[in-house]
């Protein structure tokens, strides 16, 4: 079963700085305009590191940098290392007022421990090599990758009830809040329950494949993946949280298209796989009304439609998933250009831009749907999930120069 482990993290000093100026997002929802915005909102801004720039002068590149300034930082006092090793209980509260409550640890990624890691989705091809490199020259995990536990009554082991020992609010309003959990009871318990199931990676698949690379490359060099009590196998920074209905706020992803040629006939296209029925025009009224509903539908400049899965799908295409669905008829278009939208107004944007001809919109997965791919371990569809909010770089980092591992 999963190894879950505490390690003496490296947290931002508040009586230094306001944890607000310094969090990010995660990497891979940063785009070149938000990455300067947060760079220049605090010198210390994490996303200096977790997406870092070469620095010229000094002769750096973009790695060798990143490495520096987190050293520098502490050098500063801007990052103070706490005492002992310790589990993080991390809530995020959307405006809403939904919770989202979870751990963060350190994730065995052994040999033993990843037998019970289960791969949530199927991933896309992409470089991993900027994050292998990050990894290398930090010797340090940034951002958590995130896990659903699979073992019922997770979270009474470690929600916290008093004030945070750290608070932020990211720019969507999100409030993030953190405690140190350092007693040893505490710590017993959350190990034991997540090591009682096995683990699914919800977010931050091509992380967790680097942290196995990089690890293969240390035990191939005769060296410990990370820390002096390590030295068996890597760890991971891993958020953990329960896989239940009220932890979970899943949004769907929408499918973008461009890039097809005249005359194409999506809505036959379509037809060949789902009942297809006009909605309306590509109206504010129209869209809006399918975008806030949650519906499954094609949206083009020449009007929207309902789209309604056919009777009889081939188990090819995923019992009940609108990612699978939509990827058979997307398999048989001609030459196309696919992209992936986490907001149905970004999409509709595109539309409307004539940055694309066309956007499908899915409807969100249940947790139920996906606690039962993940117990029959078989792998979603690429990009079926989106999981929110997302946890924020900079809560907490873990270091492999941690005396605890």
């Amino acid at each position: 079963m999963p190894r879950f482990e505490p390690f003496a993290g490296l947290r931002y000093d508040a009586a230094r700085v306001d944890l607000s100026m310094t969090i990010a997002p995660p990497y891979d929802v940063i785009d070149p305009e938000e990455r300067a915005r947060l760079a220049g909102r605090h010198s210390a801004n994490a996303v200096r590191v977790e997406l870092p720039e070469p620095d010229h002068r000094a002769g750096l590149d973009r790695y060798a940098n990143a490495a520096r300034q987190l050293e520098e930082w502490q050098e500063q006092g801007v990052l103070i290392r706490d005492p002992s090793p310790a589990f993080y209980a991390y809530r995020m509260t959307s405006p809403g007022g939904h919770a989202t409550n979870g751990v963060i640890g350190a994730l065995g990624i052994d040999d033993q421990s990843a037998a019970s890691i289960l791969p949530h989705e199927q991933t896309l091809p992409k470089a991993k090599s900027d994050r292998l490199e990050l990894l290398r020259s930090t010797r340090a995990n940034l951002s958590p990758i995130w896990g659903l536990s699979l073992t019922a009554g997770l979270t009474r082991h470690f929600v916290q009830a008093g004030s945070p020992d750290a608070g932020a609010i990211d720019d969507d309003g999100v409030r993030h809040e953190l405690w140190v959990i350092d007693d040893p009871e505490t710590i017993a318990a959350v190990r034991e329950s997540v090591g009682a199931s096995p683990l699914v990676v919800a977010d931050g698949h091509h992380r967790y494949e680097t942290a196995l690379t990089f690890r293969r490359e240390q035990a191939e060099q005769g060296l410990p993946a990370g820390g002096a009590t390590d030295r068996a196998g890597g760890l991971i920074m891993a958020l953990v949280v329960e896989l239940t209905e009220d932890q979970l706020d899943v949004g769907p992803i929408h499918r973008v298209l461009s890039g097809l040629p005249d005359g194409l006939d999506l809505v036959d296209a379509f037809a060949s796989w789902f009942d297809v029925t006009r909605a309306g025009d590509f109206d504010e009224r129209t869209i809006g009304a399918l975008g806030a509903s949650g519906a499954l539908a094609l949206v083009m400049p020449s009007g929207a439609w309902l789209l309604s899965p056919k009777d009889g799908t081939p188990e090819a295409a995923g019992a009940g998933l609108d990612s699978s669905m939509v990827a058979l008829v997307i398999a048989e278009l001609p030459d196309h250009d696919l992209e992936f939208s986490n907001s149905w107004q970004e999409a509709m944007r595109a539309v409307e831009a004539e940055r694309a001809q066309a956007a499908i919109l899915l409807r969100p997965v249940s947790v139920g749907q996906i606690a039962e791919w993940a117990r029959t371990g078989r792998r979603m569809p690429p990009k079926t999930t989106y999981f929110r909010p997302k946890p924020r770089t900079g809560m907490v980092f873990r270091t492999f120069d941690d005396p605890a591992g």
